[in-house]
């Protein structure tokens, strides 16, 4: 019996997605000769450390230390 050779599916490469570009410009401004930050830090890690803003708290992602806001 001769022996049949198996057709190789052809691989299509999928597009890559464009890449997020950090928003680093929104945490900060220039006022004069100064760089203001604009977000809070994190009182357990320290200056270098920025609270992310949410629509109802504000939380650290490095340690997880979270602020709550007040519902008015």
């Amino acid at each position: 019996m001769a022996k049949v050779k198996k057709k190789r599916k052809e691989r299509t490469r999928k597009e890559k997605a464009p890449k997020k570009h950090s928003k680093k410009h929104k945490a900060y401004e220039v006022s004069g000769d100064k760089l203001v930050r604009k977000l809070a830090s994190c009182p357990k890690c320290g200056e270098g450390v920025h609270l992310a803003k949410h629509a109802d708290r504000s939380s650290c992602g490095k340690c997880g230390y979270t602020e709550f806001t007040k519902k008015e």
